[in-house]
């Protein structure tokens, strides 16, 4: 009881001493928060401590720090688990050691470890550190892999899921996995509402974003970057090329892509890929080729392959098998015969072009199927009389 007592003394003395040396405004917030607290109202008092930790005047020194060791940690235990670790990532701030930063947050953890989002928004934030401040990229991967086995089992998108795979994709993108990184990037601008961005922040992230889904390996669905809003950052701009490049790829242009080489081949990372480049444009050509034709009509010859993706005739079986082996169509080769029979291409997001397409291959089928539904009428007496 003493122990108490002598804790509530030094809360009282401490929000007496805000009010007292604050300007008008600030005091009148803190004899709020003094007002709250007495009344043991802890719901609201958390509210009001959530808006009121990101005033600018608390953003100065170590204010946040001693607000939360006089203050609030007297009472964390009745604060909402998720609410306290979104408390601390404003705190966790201020700490100019990383390491005493990375320590205040693992004693939060374990106070949190009721809730598992709380935990884990807990590692995430540390794992920002390790990755920005200590450089550690070892931690960073533990913390991402210890945080990605539970996220699958969350109810929907979480405060957590944003900043996990924020961190997730700054990791990856220094790491060089472009797969990885689009991946990831995509999910974490998926998490958030886009305006709470800058417009620089949004154009890095656009651009980061084209070259990971040119460079990723096994990256070929593109229609899912070409459909976002995030592109629009880089329309009317120096890089506004990329997003005409990105296009090419998911149409497999060849002649666009050559046309553009000025522009990609000033890019270190794309020149010194550009055999994979080839590669990958040369698939998605095949894709788009298997893509545009009805389904009664997928035989393709070596020779329109070629011709389309501008490859040796020599070297069209292989472009073939590549795409058989990584799942990206299905189908039979028939080398006697020089064609490949497709039955099946990976579904893609489609940009407006190709649905079009789509919707002419739909009327060609509707037609087809009432020519069979008039010639069955026409025959049904010699079919039923057979």
């Amino acid at each position: 009881m003493a122990a108490t007592a002598v804790q509530q003394t030094n809360v009282t003395d401490y929000l007496s001493k805000k009010q007292k040396e604050s300007p008008k405004d600030l005091a009148t917030e803190w004899a709020e928060i003094e007002e709250l607290h007495n009344k043991k109202l802890w719901h609201q008092l958390t509210l009001k401590l959530l808006n009121f930790i990101k005033k600018p005047e608390l953003q100065k020194g170590d204010n946040l720090v001693q607000l939360y060791n006089n203050f609030i940690q007297t009472f964390e235990n009745k604060i909402n688990p998720l609410s306290l670790v979104e408390i601390a990532a404003v705190v966790v701030e201020q700490f100019k050691d990383p390491k005493e930063a990375i320590s205040f947050l693992e004693k939060t953890e374990t106070k949190v470890k009721i809730n598992p989002d709380a935990q884990n928004l807990c590692k995430v934030l540390a794992g920002q550190i390790q990755l920005d401040k200590l450089n550690d990229l070892d931690a960073t991967k533990k913390v991402i892999e210890e945080v990605e086995a539970t996220l699958d089992n969350a109810d929907g998108v979480t405060a957590v899921h944003g900043r996990f795979y924020l961190l997730a994709s700054q990791y990856y993108r220094i790491q060089g996995d472009h797969a990885q990184y689009y991946r990831t990037a995509l999910r974490y601008l998926g998490c958030i509402d886009l305006d709470t961005l800058t417009a620089e922040v949004k154009h890095q992230h656009a651009f980061f974003l084209g070259l990971a889904a040119l460079l990723g390996e096994g990256v070929y669905n593109l229609g899912e970057l070409l459909a976002h809003p995030v592109l629009e950052s880089l329309k009317s701009t120096e890089t506004g090329w990329l997003v005409e490049l990105l296009y090419a790829f998911n149409s497999g242009d060849i002649n666009k892509y050559e046309q553009m080489r000025s522009h990609w081949g000033a890019i270190a990372d794309l020149a010194a890929q550009e055999l994979f480049l080839r590669q990958k444009i040369s698939l998605l050509c095949l894709m788009e080729m298997t893509f545009k034709r009805p389904s009664h009509n997928r035989q393709l010859t070596f020779n329109e392959i070629a011709k389309e993706t501008k490859l040796p005739v020599n070297e069209v079986e292989v472009l073939v098998m590549k795409a058989l082996s990584q799942g990206l169509v299905k189908g039979a080769i028939d080398q006697v015969a020089g064609t490949v029979n497709m039955t099946w291409v990976q579904p893609r997001v489609l940009d407006r072009s190709q649905i079009s397409s789509m919707i002419e291959r739909l009327n060609e089928w509707c037609i087809h199927v009432n020519s069979m539904e008039q010639l069955l009428e026409e025959k049904a007496n010699e079919i039923l009389t057979l």
